[in-house]
């Protein structure tokens, strides 16, 4: 089947462990067909990975910073003076009922009904927030409705009755405090910031192969005109803008969609605003923008993939459906850590610490535990293995935690002639000693996780595949990946860290005990081939239950049997099309196969009763 990969990133295929996911998923799905397409940062695309299958290819790229980069692709020329009073009053309409629904104002949908704006015809969300949740809808395929036949939206989106729309939802009754509180420089920056977030609303991934989409809207050179109307199935990788091209497609090509998330999209959004330089109101109203296109994401979406079980109580939260839920743990490569031996009942001392120095790690609880360990378990010594993130912060972290370790563990030495070692190291991986990833957990005895804050603990996986003991502080999914195999502790917690150091370095037998039982159950959960399995059977299991949509029909619109045969699916000379040499020798087909001659006998009609699906004979 042909499987549309929607991405978000600063490239065409997805960045940070998303990049990496995405490449191992379909490299080892060979049976299916990858269709990339991808909403970069800016207007430049960037290639895909190096030696990619032929079976996968860059399908459409677009931005979603900065200036649009050809005006002639996004809206057919002459567009500009076409936007006269009636399409203006529609857009005000549209995002009327947009900005009200993330402004709190209360209403009911302008021109659509809630179950029109529910393909599936079941909602996720409570009955309070049920009537907001319909209006957004309503709102938002209404735009893309307007952006389909018209091609205007980007312009009206600039426009001053943009703002004064935004400007009159915030006014409204029952619109939030935040809202109210919004300025004129506000609504300017809230309505900056909607134009970037709306613009896969204008994008030309959405035809139908029937001319739906404007010729101005269509990119050149593109392969198949059908975009995301001609694959089998849309797989989102992120919620926001990437997951609204992915509802689009679900909208207008009635194609199934399959969300997977790795990270938590709007726990990330809510950070990153609150570092960001906003005011109050705008920071409140494009968090609640992003909520209510989470909301209509999980509420639409065919199968939700979470990474793990914090994820999935967002989604929940969110109004994410509990039947549509499956957690798919994020596959990772044990072969580089299949070397190392797993731990010896020996009497070492070692505690290793590994990752990318950043304040969030909590290198300094971890020392002021160390030196708790240190007071019972003199011969104890510390390996900080890692380098700073990017940034002057990071750096000045790394130097603050060096000179902390120096004042906390003077240099010591076993007699008036050797030279004097501190017990705390910081190595990065490439120095003597630590020449792999796996040297650096093979030379401990103990892996420390000292986080106070994370996501999916993928160091703490790694230690598990090299069959080590592991001490970990209870943020992110660490509870979730360890199971019984290794100790957990409150974070921001030196003693009890330190208590749960001190009793693994005292105990070689329990130690060795628990770095077995942490890899068989790494080995059973967190591999690669377990992910694509999954995935795998997924794929399948949507296919099993949509009705097939790209096969040749009859005049009166029934699918026609045996429109593409068995041979045709077979590689080498079997599926290989020869001229024809007679009037029964027409291409492949074989003569049983093809319908008669003559307008009245248009092929083999489906029996009445007989349901099809995809993944049948005309898949």
């Amino acid at each position: 089947m042909r499987i549309g990969l929607l991405t978000e990133s600063g490239d065409t295929y997805a960045c940070g462990e998303t990049r990496a996911w995405c490449d191992r998923l379909v490299r080892g799905l060979t049976g299916h067909d990858f269709e990339l397409y991808a909403l970069g940062r800016d207007a430049a695309a960037q290639p895909g990975p190096a030696g990619l299958p032929k079976r996968v290819r860059v399908a459409r790229t677009a931005p979603l910073g900065g200036e649009l980069p050809d005006a002639d692709r996004w809206w057919p020329a002459g567009a500009k003076s076409r936007a006269g009073r009636r399409v203006r009053r529609r857009f005000a309409r549209h995002f009327a009922d947009l900005t009200a629904a993330f402004c709190g104002a209360p209403g009911e949908p302008a021109d659509e009904p809630a179950k029109a704006a529910d393909p599936r015809g079941k909602g996720g969300v409570s009955s309070g927030a049920q009537p907001q949740a319909d209006r957004f809808a309503a709102g938002l395929y209404g735009l893309a409705e307007l952006a389909r036949s018209d091609g205007l939206l980007p312009e009206l989106l600039r426009s001053e009755t943009a703002v004064r729309v935004l400007e009159a939802a915030c006014r409204a009754p029952g619109a939030t405090v935040a809202a109210r509180a919004a300025q004129v420089s506000d609504l300017l920056a809230v309505t900056e910031a909607l134009e970037t977030a709306l613009r896969p609303l204008s994008l030309d991934w959405y035809g139908d192969g029937e001319g739906g989409q404007h010729e101005g809207a269509r990119g050149a050179g593109c392969a198949d005109e059908r975009g995301l109307g001609g694959v089998d199935l849309c797989h989102v990788t992120s919620g926001g803008p990437a997951a609204l091209a992915g509802l689009l497609a679900k909208r207008f090509c009635n194609t199934p969609l399959l969300v997977t998330e790795y990270g938590v999209r709007l726990r990330e959004h809510y950070l990153a605003r609150g570092a960001a330089p906003l005011s109050t109101p705008v920071h409140a109203l494009l968090a609640a923008f992003e909520a209510a296109l989470a909301t209509e994401t999980y509420r639409v979406a065919d199968l939700i993939t979470p990474g793990n079980t914090r994820i999935r109580r967002w989604q929940e939260r969110c109004g994410a459906p509990r039947d549509r839920l499956r957690t798919v743990y994020p596959g990772m490569d044990a072969a580089p850590f299949a070397a190392v031996p797993d731990a010896a009942a020996d009497g070492s001392k070692t505690l290793v610490w590994v990752g990318t120095v950043e304040p969030e790690k909590d290198l300094i609880g971890l020392l002021h535990a160390f030196a708790r360990v240190r007071a019972a378990e003199p011969e104890a010594t510390l390996r900080i293995i890692g380098a700073p993130g990017e940034g002057p912060e990071p750096a000045a972290y790394l130097a603050h935690c060096r000179a902390l370790a120096a004042q906390l563990f003077p240099d010591e030495a076993a007699d008036a002639v050797t030279v004097g070692e501190n017990p705390v190291s910081f190595e990065e991986i490439g120095d003597p000693g630590v020449a792999r990833l796996a040297d650096a957990y093979e030379a401990g005895a103990v892996l420390v996780l000292s986080s106070v804050v994370g996501g999916f603990p993928r160091t703490l996986v790694e230690a598990m595949f090299c069959g080590r003991a592991t001490v970990s502080t209870d943020v992110g999914a660490v509870c979730e990946v360890i199971g019984g195999t290794g100790l957990v502790v409150p974070p921001r917690n030196p003693r009890a860290l330190a208590e749960a150091c001190t009793a693994l370095l005292s105990d070689p037998a329990r130690r060795a005990r628990l770095g077995a039982a942490a890899r068989a159950r790494a080995l059973e959960l967190f591999t690669v081939e377990q992910n694509i399995g999954a995935f795998r059977g997924i794929y399948l299991e949507l296919m099993a239950h949509t009705p097939l949509l790209h096969a040749e029909r009859d005049v009166d619109g029934a699918p026609r049997l045996f429109a593409r045969t068995a041979e045709s699916q077979l590689p080498g000379r079997w599926s290989a099309a020869r001229p024809a040499s007679g009037p029964q020798d027409r291409g492949h087909t074989p003569s049983w196969a093809r319908p008669p001659a003559g307008p009245d006998h248009a092929g083999p009609r489906v029996p009445a009763g007989v349901a099809r699906t995809r993944g049948g004979a005309d898949a």
